[in-house]
């Protein structure tokens, strides 16, 4: 099972609940994101600094080593001696975390897992660590979105340097995904006719314009564009398109016009 390794953290414990991310039930956001990731970078790193860093690695003698370097750093850090026994465990998606994990072991082996975590639409950012490093390997992890490609002996200050790069985009991608649950949470909000006018209004429609359309009056649409504005909690067009895009927010084909 998933561990502390002796050294490895600072008298403090993590617990993983809930399934692995993005295998995660539906929920409301949690709309403390606002607080919490909306910061500055200097923030975020802060929060990165708060994270936990798996360490997957079949060999007991490097993973204790590398726990109590990176722990030593200041980082969480949870150990396994498989794949298999990592995917077993239970990470809820709301920390940020990165995995450092060797290429070759038995069984599952480090590419594999990379896949598995890809596949399933979970995936953490990955330093790898290996003695049998060749250029293919390299450029395989890479290609699958690896952060880093790290050669045994490990440098200590390039693996620390790793895992602080790592963690900042655990820290990045876990707020770009707050806001993305929370403008699907305020377009939720819209009836099916705001849907429409939003919709047209992003399309750059004057309110003349989208009137004409929907086979409403202006007055009509003018209301309307202030409910969508209020509930979207932007204050003019460009920041409503804006906040769509960003979130990467696709309206429904039903509400899409030419």
């Amino acid at each position: 099972m998933g561990r502390t390794e002796p050294g490895a953290g600072r008298g403090d414990s993590f617990h993983l609940t809930g399934h692995y991310a993005g295998a995660a039930p539906e929920r409301q956001p949690d709309l403390s994101w606002q607080v919490q990731c909306c910061a500055s970078i200097p923030a975020r790193r802060e929060a990165a600094a708060a994270g936990v860093v798996f360490l997957v690695d079949d060999d007991a003698a490097v993973r204790c080593a590398l726990a109590r370097l990176i722990a030593v750093a200041g980082h969480r850090v949870m150990t396994f001696d498989s794949a298999s026994e990592f995917l077993d465990h239970r990470y809820d998606g709301r920390t940020p975390a990165c995995l450092v994990l060797d290429v070759r072991m038995p069984g599952v082996g480090g590419l594999d897992l990379q896949r598995e975590l890809n596949a399933a639409r979970a995936p953490l950012p990955i330093i790898f660590i290996t003695g049998h490093g060749d250029v293919a390997t390299t450029v395989q992890a890479m290609k699958e979105g690896a952060n880093d490609f790290l050669t045994k002996p490990v440098e200590e200050s390039a693996l620390l340097r790793a895992v602080d790069q790592a963690l900042c985009r655990a820290a990045s991608d876990l707020h770009k995904r707050a806001e993305q649950d929370l403008i699907r949470h305020r377009l939720d909000r819209l009836t099916p006719r705001e849907r429409e006018v939003l919709a047209l209004l992003v399309q750059g429609r004057l309110n003349k314009q989208a009137a004409y359309e929907l086979g409403i009056t202006e007055k009509t649409i003018k209301v309307h564009r202030a409910h969508v504005m209020e509930k979207m909690n932007v204050h003019t067009l460009v920041e409503l398109a804006r906040a769509a895009d960003k979130a990467g927010v696709a309206l429904p084909a039903a509400f899409e016009r030419p």
